[in-house]
């Protein structure tokens, strides 16, 4: 019986092992010196113009980025060429030029030839909020 219960240790340490490696293989994988260290975020309308928020955190080795904005149709709303390790960029969209299809921001790293894309769809929802109260 003591042999049984010592194989089924030897198996739980040999379990706990596989996905401890596995683990260690996906974290190197996730790594982010593979993909263009950017982010991109709504922040908000102005005007009823959507607002996005570009964050580039780059490094020494990796400080040039061409920025491109694209309609749903792949015509160029916007290019800009940016020299810079880490900086932050604004764009206000006017609702005349975002097409019913998605509009893409593509940040191009032009040392590691590496590029990331985000794809923007547009969709409005109505709000009204109404409060109930009781009187006394």
């Amino acid at each position: 019986m003591k042999k049984v219960f010592s194989n089924n240790r030897l198996i739980l340490i040999a379990f706990f092992t596989v996905f401890a490696t596995a683990a260690s293989s996906v974290a190197q994988a996730n790594d982010s010196t593979h993909t263009v260290p950017v982010e991109l975020k709504f922040i908000g309308s102005v005007k009823n113009q959507p607002l996005f928020q570009l964050n580039v955190f780059g490094t020494p080795e990796e400080n040039e980025f061409i920025i491109t904005i694209r309609d749903g149709f792949g015509n160029s709303l916007f290019r800009e060429f940016i020299k810079g390790e880490v900086f932050t960029k604004r764009f206000l969209l006017y609702s005349e030029e975002m097409s019913d299809e998605s509009t893409q921001f593509e940040i191009f790293g032009r040392k590691s030839k590496k590029s990331i894309v985000f794809e923007v769809n547009r969709k409005s929802i109505y709000t009204e909020e109404m409060v109930v109260s009781t009187l006394k």
